[in-house]
């Protein structure tokens, strides 16, 4: 029988590549839409984050919740660097959500307050993307818009406590694979990964509505 770690990594497996080749970010690495719209995805990115840390000292020691947080994932105060440096100091002015990102967010921050098994799908869908696919948007970017090697604007995809990354993604596949859940509550949480892939599709569509390029 397949392990958990596994059960959700081939039952998303559909839903992930259509958020990875969404054609914003397909437009955004291939370096054809301009920092603005980097900047823009980056903003989106603060609501989604905000939601999932707000809640996570609260679920620390909840026993199905609390093994996932872990503050080296912790990415807002990186986020909000970036956004400085994008958007200048004054970037929480003009911060502003896209409906698509409001609702991910509030759905986000719904799992945190009611339920531990939906917030461990969200976290999943996250953190191990960042530290996985998140590292090629950085070398794009780095190199696309000319950000210092791991500095600030796209800080966000470094993880300063995780000195290595093959071995925290094993270590938390083995946390998924003993997480506290009956079958069904965990095809719940399987359930919840594929919704939490297509509500970041949307907010890619959203984007990619916002950064159309000029056919």
């Amino acid at each position: 029988m397949d392990s958990f770690s596994t059960v959700i990594r081939t039952a998303s497996h559909e839903q992930h590549v259509e958020a990875e080749t969404s054609t914003f970010m397909s437009d955004l690495l291939g370096g054809r839409l301009g920092v603005d719209a980097y900047a823009r995805y980056t903003e989106q990115l603060w609501f989604v984050y905000e939601a999932l840390e707000a809640g996570a000292g609260r679920l620390a020691s909840d026993p199905v919740a609390g093994p996932f947080v872990q503050p080296e994932l912790f990415r807002l105060p990186a986020l909000e660097r970036d956004l400085a440096h994008l958007r200048g100091p004054d970037w929480r002015a003009g911060l502003s959500a896209l409906p698509a990102t409001r609702a991910y967010a509030e759905r986000v921050r719904e799992c945190a307050e009611r339920w531990p098994g939906g917030y461990i799908a969200h976290h999943y869908t996250r953190y191990l993307g960042d530290l996985s696919g998140g590292q090629i948007i950085r070398d794009r970017a780095e190199r696309t818009w000319g950000f210092e090697r791991k500095g600030d604007g796209v800080r966000f995809y470094v993880f300063e406590g995780i000195t290595n990354p093959a071995a925290f993604k094993r270590g938390y596949r083995e946390l998924l694979d003993a997480v506290r859940a009956d079958d069904l509550e965990k095809q719940r949480i399987v359930a919840e990964c594929k919704r939490a892939f297509a509500l970041n599709t949307a907010v890619f569509r959203a984007l990619g509505e916002e950064f159309p390029l000029s056919a």
